[in-house]
């Protein structure tokens, strides 16, 4: 039985190659498409390279002006909270600071009640006593709640003239107080959590005449 199928392989195909792959040429090999593709990243590589300590000293200048300008805001912020905090506490604390002063004037009142009774005997009318012991108990109670709530009473007898706590009514020479000092106080002073509501009206010692 015969065939027309020749199974002489064709003469003219090169060794090795199969009839049915004809050879292209100008066709690039896997090998020799992998060798220019190792050559061109190496010299991308290379290029790269030279740039590269220019443009880590251009990032290192981003981040260094970055954080310099996140500090100075957070400062700020900072300095914000704290000022605004301080603000909220003394609008909180001296919000009253009106109406306490007026408050210290009914305190005044009860002590010069008191100064304007005749001074305590031994055989004394029952009732000026009663009145007596019942001014000076509401007095101290009236001090009691002032206090309470941040007002407080400072006595500037004896004490060196204050301009920030003191306002001198008037001066005389003394033999027994040296100059400058408070010799005699109307009134006391009166703060309100630690600032003055009210200075002290106090006569002031010129010294020896």
């Amino acid at each position: 039985m015969t065939h027309d199928t020749d199974p002489t392989p064709n003469a003219d195909a090169p060794y090795g190659a199969s009839a049915h792959q004809p050879h292209t040429e100008g066709t690039q090999s896997p090998h020799d498409a992998a060798a220019t593709e190792a050559e061109a990243t190496a010299q991308g590589a290379t290029e790269t390279g030279a740039e590269t300590p220019d443009r880590i000293a251009e990032l290192e200048a981003e981040v260094a002006a970055m954080r310099e300008k996140w500090v100075r805001a957070e400062a700020e912020m900072q300095n914000l909270r704290t000022r605004t905090k301080r603000e909220i506490e003394d609008a909180r604390q001296y919000a009253t600071q009106k109406f306490a002063r007026d408050v210290v004037e009914a305190a005044e009142n009860l002590k010069r009640a008191l100064a304007s009774l005749p001074a305590p005997t031994e055989d004394e009318d029952g009732i000026i006593k009663s009145m007596r012991e019942g001014i000076e108990s509401t007095e101290r109670s009236f001090i009691g709640i002032l206090e309470r709530n941040g007002i407080v009473a400072v006595d500037a007898q004896g004490k060196p003239f204050d301009a920030n706590q003191h306002q001198a009514m008037a001066e005389q020479h003394s033999d027994e107080h040296p100059a400058g000092t408070v010799m005699q106080a109307w009134t006391p002073a009166w703060t309100l959590h630690g600032r003055l509501l009210k200075p002290a009206m106090v006569v002031v010692s010129k010294g020896q005449a």
